[in-house]
């Protein structure tokens, strides 16, 4: 076993002894008022506007919307003003969020909200004929909506909403009674003092601890359906000091420029950019489709500097071999962080070529906040995940859970503040996951070098990359046999230069009838974009165990012969 550097008291990891993010969030207001926290389009707003905005909306959601402190409310938007207001919003209505996908399919909506009990939402009207489908099955009794420009300024807030529904056609037709949107919520909500967006909430009934639920974040499983991690306040508050620890050395407080192209609905971006650096007191830029690299690129040069970069190996070297990434100015950039992905050597010299700023690759998971490692600023590894924050201890184990000491290959375990409570709903899965000395298995295999750094040696078996998202062979696979003309499929992960790895479909037919066409088309219809497969083959017969189980493995290993 390895543990990081001793940090035995919640108190060492929590100097402030914030309680829950709520009171992370309202320490940055009162030491950052006049500073932006974040920009978007264009557009930046102030630590004081985001409290005043996430106020009014806590306020109405306390007030009119019917909500209970505890009840779930989702939050499905992209990288737009409006996730930081609706955090800060759910937080402070006591509510527990629960981070959603916007590019879901309704199919993949519908199980996350009947599983999570989501009795409310806040979505952008582009996916609103989505949740209009499967609203019905849902407990959702209040739908709060917003239109991707709705906190710019005028007049640009309406020609951009209206070239997004006339022009581009972003918006598909909807039509779902008794909605409210955020900019009427807004405007009917008066303006306080940062003394009175203080006591918003601050009632006993809404009153949340450390201990209670703060977030659910779905993750997947190489069998069955999507599990919820529960996330804790203490989880939340824990992780982010521990990232703080590690990455105080290369941000300084109040005054560093971030930018944030991740997905904030995922762990990585939510923990660094909603707490860590909302923490810190900088200024985060949402990227709302980093794969428009032209307008990602336009925002960087707009920009007068940037200190900070947090992405993905693909997102990198996409970057790198853009046209007019030699205009940017890195000139004043110290941190770039990887995660989400295997970060590969080449990628890394390049960047640090491009863009003269040492890449800082960790490691993580949503059932650990996420953050379990990152490299040091002072010794930086490329090919290792770094060494575990402190106050964590990380361990290698054989297949009858013995230490494999170090320098041995073993499944990573990982124990500390930042570990969930376990999975919603699901006490079977969380005994599986956690042991009772709260050691949690990741899944992964690594080695452990006798100084602490961890070097991932496979992840876990099954599960797919594609650009840093994991899709679980299972959830495609269950897609595709619902499918009348298939009798049985395996999905498996192949190299891809574009995402690192994509999809590769094997599909046992009824008949012949069915066609590749029909095939790609129906997962389209009922996967999201990355999870649709890239390659579909026809076969007669999938290898299976004695028992009938279907071999992904040997599929891999075919498909590592050809290559």
């Amino acid at each position: 076993m390895y543990a990081s550097e001793a940090m035995s008291s919640r108190e060492d990891l929590n100097p402030e002894n914030f309680q829950t993010i709520r009171e992370v969030f309202e320490n940055s207001f009162e030491k950052y008022p006049d500073n932006p926290a974040f920009s978007c389009l264009g557009h930046q707003i102030t630590f004081r506007e985001l409290d005043i905005k996430s106020a009014q909306l806590a306020e109405w959601l306390i007030n009119n919307s019917g909500l209970k402190a505890g009840d779930r409310i989702a939050i499905q938007l992209p990288n737009v003003l409006q996730f930081p207001i609706a955090v800060v919003a759910a937080a402070r209505a006591g509510l527990v969020i629960v981070n959603t996908n916007p590019l879901y399919t309704s199919r993949e909506m519908l199980h996350q909200f009947k599983d999570s009990g989501a009795r409310g939402i806040i979505i952008l009207e582009n996916f609103c004929h989505n949740l209009q489908k499967i609203l019905p099955e849902t407990n959702i009794q209040c739908i709060v909506t917003t239109q991707l420009a709705d906190i710019l300024p005028q007049p640009k807030r309406t020609l951009m909403n209206l070239a997004v529904r006339y022009l581009k056609r972003m918006v598909p037709s909807w039509r779902i009674p008794g909605t409210h949107s955020l900019p009427s919520i807004l405007s009917t909500m008066p303006e306080q003092s940062a003394e009175a967006n203080r006591q918003v909430g601050r009632t006993e009934d809404r009153a949340r601890n450390r201990d209670d639920l703060a977030l659910i974040l779905y993750t997947g499983g190489t069998t069955g359906p999507a599990k919820g991690a529960m996330l804790t306040h203490s989880n939340l508050v824990n992780n982010m000091m521990q990232l703080r620890s590690v990455s105080q050395y290369l941000i300084n407080d109040g005054s560093d420029t971030i930018i944030a192209p991740l997905p904030l609905y995922h762990t990585y971006a939510f923990m660094l950019h909603c707490l860590t650096g909302f923490y810190a007191g900088n200024h985060n830029v949402l990227i709302p489709n980093p794969r428009d690299l032209d307008d990602l690129i336009k925002t960087l040069k707009s920009l007068p500097e940037i200190n900070g970069f947090v992405g993905i190996n693909t997102l990198f070297l996409a970057m790198c071999r853009h046209k007019d990434i030699d205009q940017v100015d890195f000139s004043k950039m110290r941190f770039t962080g990887s995660g989400g992905m295997a970060l590969t050597i080449r990628v890394a010299e390049e960047w640090q070529r491009v863009t003269g700023c040492q890449v800082y690759e960790g490691y993580g998971l949503t059932e650990c906040s996420p953050v379990v490692s990152i490299n040091p600023h002072d010794d930086v590894r490329i090919g290792t995940v770094g060494i575990a924050v402190p106050g964590t201890d990380v361990k290698t184990v054989d297949e009858q859970g013995q230490d494999t000491g170090f320098n041995a290959k073993g499944e990573l375990l990982v124990r500390g503040p930042q570990v969930m409570k376990g999975y919603w709903q699901n006490e079977e899965a969380t005994r599986k996951s956690i042991d009772e000395e709260g050691w949690f298995k990741t899944g992964d295999y690594a080695e452990i070098s006798e100084d602490g750094f961890i070097r991932i040696v496979d992840r876990k078996k099954d599960m797919i990359n594609v650009s840093g998202f994991n899709v679980f062979p299972s959830e495609v696979e269950e897609v595709v046999n619902s499918h009348p003309g298939v009798a049985e499929s395996a999905a498996i992960g192949v190299p891809s230069e574009k995402s690192g790895e994509s999809v590769k479909l094997f599909v046992v037919r009824r008949d012949n009838v069915l066609t590749l066409d029909e095939l790609t088309s129906y997962c389209r219809e009922n996967l999201t974009a990355y999870k649709v497969p890239r390659e579909i083959v026809f076969v007669d017969d999938l290898p299976k165990s004695n028992v009938g189980k279907i071999l992904r493995r040997e599929l891999r290993e075919q498909e590592e012969a050809k290559s």
